[in-house]
């Protein structure tokens, strides 16, 4: 069952005097956290006042944060989106969702599970354990079919890409 609230950031300082706090997304640009009128930190709705773009970051001023005190105790927390706000775009899925989702390969063996995806700067890379461990780039020449809803991802191995094969 896919998880209802995704992390999508943390609270790394805070800025201004008004209590605001900067957060780092995770997500693909600061962007996208714009979009949203409440984050959930500590598993608790926090509404979101107003939000803007700083630099990478987004510059967010929460609901009953209102002084540097009170941001700064929120530092080191995760910021949580609810995945029922968010439509994504066709073709695309959550990072979370493709973490432990089986892998098999061209003939159909199941070379391992996916453990992490790294962001790059050219494209996304699955970091896929099992008995080697694989480092794929998430393009369509290798990447050949995802199905979340199964848990399957099917890709296509070139030399190189398992990283402790003799």
């Amino acid at each position: 069952m896919d998880k209802q609230f995704l992390e999508a950031g943390e609270i790394v300082s805070t800025h201004g005097i008004q209590g605001e706090v900067k957060i780092l997304p995770w997500a693909d640009g600061p962007e996208f956290l714009l979009k949203f009128k409440t984050f959930y930190i500590g598993g608790k709705p926090v509404e979101v006042v107003s939000s803007r773009i700083h630099k990478t970051c987004v510059l967010a001023k929460l609901k009953g944060i209102d002084t540097p005190e009170e941001a700064i105790g929120l530092r080191g927390q995760a910021i949580c989106i609810d995945r029922s706000q968010v439509k994504l775009p066709k073709g695309t899925v959550f990072i979370a969702d493709l973490l432990g989702c089986r892998v098999l390969d061209d003939g159909g063996n199941e070379i391992g599970i996916i453990k992490d995806v790294l962001t790059m700067p050219s494209s996304d890379v699955y970091v896929i354990e099992g008995e080697h461990k694989y480092m794929v780039p998430s393009v369509k020449e290798f990447v050949k079919e995802i199905d979340v809803e199964n848990g399957l991802v099917r890709v296509h191995l070139i030399e190189g890409m398992a990283t402790d094969a003799n």
